[in-house]
């Protein structure tokens, strides 16, 4: 039972986990992001964790969810800021953001451990990280910034390291919350693998334009995860795993990635009114 429900979460969120770059490459950065960043991985994850463990063990390695997508946040933050700031490379840049991830991923998950060992609900834990998570990825996105589609396609033994990465990621969070070790294993659920092979793919295709352009949007996308996380908590128990994957993953959908999208569209419209406002005043100046 737990070899199956590692291959068959490992093999889906591989194949998902491919379909991310072409969504970028396809509809730009704003709107690819976001739907790059709906719940895919999380899904198959959710399902394994459910078959091997208590429902408790389970609310643990869910509550710990939304944590784990603030630090992919901070993750895509240096990819945004590194490059321009501190003139890193695509090798600097990458080694820097797994570097914060780890770090930050290590404190938290100590941190988020002694907190619900000393009786602190997993559900109202899940809830506290969900917010700072869309506090975070409403701030980064505030200000608007360029997200150019694609112009050369991402070579296909690119898309299979990035899908390959993604089942390893999947398939060892599996695997640990079999062994009952359910922070960990929500931790390495959230691992970057998706958002980290976008990035490195897109860069190389496209230049570091695209992949800073998407950052944003999949930064605030990405709270669907965290949404899914909080929503399993409760409707798996309630309807089944098969039946609540289903309406936790509509719901996260319809409750977040459709709003993110909207709102991304409204800032970038204030946006481009602002730099015609300023065209404007700067050639009557002139």
């Amino acid at each position: 039972m737990l070899q199956t429900s590692i291959l068959l979460s490992a093999l889906f969120a591989g194949i998902v986990a491919t379909l991310v770059t072409i969504a970028i490459e396809r509809f730009g950065g704003r709107t690819g992001g976001v739907l790059a960043t709906i719940p895919t991985t999380i899904v198959p994850a959710a399902l394994g964790m459910y078959s091997i463990s208590s429902e408790t063990e389970f609310a643990q390695s869910m509550s710990i969810v939304p944590f784990g997508m603030m630090v992919n946040a901070i993750f895509l933050l240096v990819w945004i800021h590194a490059p321009q700031r501190w003139g890193l490379s695509l090798f600097g840049t990458t080694v820097l953001s797994l570097l914060v991830w780890t770090l930050i991923g290590s404190v938290g998950l100590v941190t988020s451990s002694q907190i619900q060992s000393s009786g602190f609900d997993a559900f109202a834990y899940a809830l506290s990280g969900l917010g700072l998570l869309i506090a975070l990825g409403i701030w980064a996105t505030w200000t608007s910034r360029p997200a150019p589609k694609g112009h050369r396609s991402v070579r296909p033994m690119v898309l299979v390291l990035r899908g390959s990465a993604a089942a390893i990621a999947i398939g060892v969070a599996v695997w640990l919350s079999g062994l009952s070790y359910p922070f960990i294993s929500g931790l390495i659920s959230t691992f970057p693998a998706i958002f980290l092979t976008s990035m490195i793919a897109l860069w190389l295709a496209q230049g570091q334009d695209v992949p800073q352009g998407a950052a944003g949007p999949m930064m605030l996308g990405g709270a669907s995860v965290g949404v899914f996380a909080v929503l399993a908590i409760v409707l798996f128990p309630t309807f089944g795993p098969i039946a609540g994957s289903i309406i936790t993953w509509l719901l996260s959908i319809i409750c977040w990635t459709i709003p993110a999208y909207f709102y991304l569209q409204w800032r970038q419209s204030l946006t481009s009114l602002d730099q015609r406002s300023e065209a404007g005043t700067s050639t009557i100046s002139n």
